[in-house]
């Protein structure tokens, strides 16, 4: 502990200048021994150091603090928060929760999803579809869990559900251990509308119907687009049934259009991948020869003649 008189404490050695800058500093951002404690504490030293180097205002950088420890933050996944504004975010994505779940689910519910969400690990070019996302996010399914954040289990992807005869599937299904309930995501590449609020409640009835256990709560339902207008979105929720809510999602800059066309498509890639596994072994293990090794595999002949 460095005094506040700036005393020197003979005993005492070995620190830098800059560590005992930093001591300091965090003597006079956690003035509350209790918070200390529960939070300051429980972080490694070098995550301190992030949270008073990067935010000022006493209340967000206690917010942080707290999710770091409940969510197992990294130190850099932590900084990515921070850059990305993850308390500004939290529990704003549009819903009708407090309507269509009973206290304290719908407030937990509410907190749980964020808007925008940041897909920063994410590129996809000008023309891709919902397929495209999809493959992506599962590409970078653990980045993709962080941004969602704690207490969702993956289920799958493209998700089978058959109702009256035909067959439905859902882009992604998770189930929240804390809600304990199904979450059903559907992706969209363009703006909300309103009819997506129509097909959301269907699958959040069939997967209450098929899926949800007697113990579970009621499954809830994302759809994640790339814009929305709230007024459209609040009208399209409100007489909705089942609890739903939208979010926008944000991902990296598009590749450069110099770029577009020279870096094969995924399709490209798992044609090529399903090409080269249907070759007979014999040609894969056969190589070309060139003239030089023609020449050797003579020479060598001749040699053994």
């Amino acid at each position: 502990c460095i005094p506040s008189s700036g005393e020197m404490v003979p005993d005492i050695k070995g620190f830098s200048r800059t560590n005992v800058l930093y001591m300091r500093a965090f003597a006079e951002a956690w003035p509350d021994l209790e918070i200390v404690q529960q939070l300051a504490a429980q972080l490694p030293w070098f995550h301190n150091a992030l949270l008073l180097d990067r935010i000022k205002d006493a209340a967000t950088r206690e917010w942080y603090a707290r999710k770091a420890i409940e969510n197992g933050w990294s130190r850099a996944i932590l900084e990515v928060q921070i850059e990305t504004g993850a308390h500004k975010r939290q529990g704003k994505a549009i819903t009708y929760f407090e309507q269509t779940l009973p206290a304290p689910q719908s407030d937990i519910a509410q907190q749980v999803l964020k808007d925008p969400y940041t897909f920063d690990f994410l590129t996809l070019h000008d023309d891709a579809v919902e397929r495209d996302l999809e493959r992506g996010l599962l590409a970078h399914l653990k980045d993709f869990m962080i941004e969602l954040g704690i207490g969702f289990a993956f289920v799958g992807s493209q998700v089978h559900m058959e109702v009256g005869g035909q067959d439905f599937y859902i882009d992604l299904l998770f189930y929240h251990l804390q809600l304990r309930c199904y979450v059903v995501i559907d992706l969209k590449m363009g703006e909300f509308q309103p009819e997506y609020a129509g097909k959301m409640n269907f699958y959040l009835s069939a997967v209450d119907g098929q899926r949800r256990h007697p113990d579970d709560a009621p499954s809830i339902g994302m759809l994640l687009c790339k814009s929305h207008n709230r007024l459209v979105v609040e009208y399209a929720l409100k007489d909705m049934t089942k609890p739903l809510g939208v979010a926008q999602y944000q991902i990296a800059e598009s590749l450069p259009e110099r770029l577009e066309g020279a870096l094969p498509t995924v399709d490209q890639l798992e044609a090529e991948l399903a090409k080269e596994m249907s070759k007979p072994k014999s040609a894969k293990k056969s190589k070309s020869t060139t003239p030089k090794e023609k020449k050797h595999e003579s020479s060598r002949s001749g040699k053994l003649r």
